[in-house]
């Protein structure tokens, strides 16, 4: 069952993205699908080969559920410009 889902994103990387599927006869939607897929499966059976960079930027780090972004945002902030 596919669901809708809205992503934020900047722009220019969104542009590069739909050339990439576009030569590659891709969805957007099906190409970040398949990413998705790479990242929480064990075993990729997946049809599509994610870049090095792209697996190089994945951390493995777990970011806990209640984390308050914005105020760990403004700490770090006030901690730069102290």
């Amino acid at each position: 069952m596919d669901t809708k889902l809205t992503l934020k994103l900047n722009q220019k990387i969104i542009e590069k993205a739909k050339e990439y599927g576009s030569n590659k006869k891709i969805s957007l939607s099906r190409l970040i699908e398949a990413y998705l897929q790479s990242l929480t499966t064990e075993n990729d059976t997946s049809e599509f080969e994610i870049s090095p960079f792209v697996k190089s930027i994945a951390t493995g780090t777990e970011i806990p559920t209640d984390l308050d972004y914005k105020k760990e945002y403004a700490d770090y902030l006030m901690e730069k410009y102290k």
